[in-house]
């Protein structure tokens, strides 16, 4: 496969005739990143796959629109967030959970999940991110796992970098606290 620039299989993706074939290495070259993007705020494996499935189709849906105002990984980011964060509003809705209840119920997808592969560091830190509010786990995970800088959070998740800090600020403090007291 050749590595192609985001702005070349744009412009395939606008051409009729290459059409499915660069939306396919849209796929292959971002669904991996986006996937584990989603996976640590929904939890579990399967509805990771629903949300990112669920997000390609709204990228196909919305990519003759792109303007490229943004970077297309930008784009991609957000559409894949804001589907996270529908899916999980439409959970909490659903069973119609109280935030401690949400907050057990994904612990227990999280002890239950057999595609998890961490250690115990690992699971009890997930713990702990469970814990807090989705935008400020969304926030800690891109920042924290992702290394992704302010600037580039902010495009994604259209917010200012000092909210951003102050969210991540926010995160790390009730993060060590559950480390503390569990």
């Amino acid at each position: 496969m050749t590595d192609y620039s985001d702005k070349e299989l744009l412009a395939l993706f606008r051409n009729e005739e290459s059409k499915n074939y660069s939306f396919n290495l849209i796929v292959r070259k971002y669904q991996e990143r986006l996937y584990w993007h989603i996976r640590k705020m929904v939890v579990n494996h399967d509805d990771a796959d629903d949300v990112l499935q669920n997000s390609f189709i709204k990228i196909w849906n919305g990519l003759n629109s792109f303007r490229e105002d943004s970077q297309l990984f930008t784009w991609l980011y957000r559409v894949a967030t804001n589907e996270a964060l529908t899916f999980l509003k439409k959970k909490k809705a659903k069973y119609f959970l109280s935030m401690n209840d949400y907050e057990s119920h994904l612990q227990n997808s999280l002890e239950s999940d057999v595609f998890f592969e961490g250690d115990e560091i690992e699971r009890k830190l997930n713990k702990a991110l469970l814990t807090l509010p989705d935008k400020q786990r969304l926030v800690f995970n891109m920042k924290y796992f992702e290394n992704m800088k302010y600037d580039e959070m902010s495009q994604v998740l259209e917010t200012s970098v000092g909210a951003l800090k102050a969210s991540y600020h926010h995160a790390v403090k009730k993060i060590e606290k559950y480390l503390l007291n569990n």
